[in-house]
């Protein structure tokens, strides 16, 4: 049997810009490189900061977009135009977002973010640990901007709050590339 491909990737990153334009620079690179490889982006629908730039950078590569936004935040009109290549769900609650996004992504990736990226980046992770999901999940690291947080988990683990194997399961990478062959890599291991 083959191992499975990773196809439909989840990234959490933030709503808005953030201070230095890199965050959007990078954003927007890994959307052009999904978008390359044929890698369909799962993401939370929006159209401004990083979001936007990173669905931007997808569908400029020619490639596909899978979005799923609650109806507040349509109401709101914070969701990107639907398109020719833009697949858009509009769902009642945050809960059905994630869970929605879980359901078609391979694999999940965080970028740079705020308290919503860490929420979901973190409640995807609880589900691996409690068995309701075998994906894994990575965050990209440009320019150390994760490395605090690494750091607080590695304590965490050190404290015995957290399993070394579940930190070490975690892929992080300073760049995209280091990133997908982290992520492909733990989709091909066993069961």
């Amino acid at each position: 049997m083959l191992p499975p491909t990773l196809r439909r990737l989840a990234v959490f990153l933030g709503s808005r810009p953030g201070a230095d334009p890199a965050f959007a620079e990078t954003a927007y690179a890994v959307g052009h490189r999904l978008g390359e490889r044929g890698i369909e982006l799962v993401y939370g629908g929006g159209s401004s900061g990083l979001m936007g730039a990173l669905s931007d950078g997808v569908l400029d590569a020619g490639g596909r977009v899978y979005g799923v936004i609650p109806r507040f935040m349509v109401e709101r009109e914070w969701a990107r135009t639907h398109g020719e290549r833009v697949e858009m769900h509009v769902v009642g609650t945050m809960h059905e977002r994630k869970a929605r996004m879980a359901e078609r992504a391979d694999a999940f990736l965080t970028l740079p973010g705020g308290l919503g990226t860490l929420e979901e980046l973190f409640e995807i992770w609880t589900w691996g640990t409690l068995g309701l999901h075998r994906k894994p999940i990575g965050l990209l690291d440009p320019d150390g901007f994760w490395q605090p947080l690494v750091a607080t988990l590695d304590r965490i683990t050190d404290a015995g709050f957290m399993d070394r194997s579940t930190l070490d399961a975690l892929v992080v990478a300073g760049d995209l590339d280091a990133a997908l062959a982290g992520l492909a890599d733990r989709l091909s291991q066993p069961a």
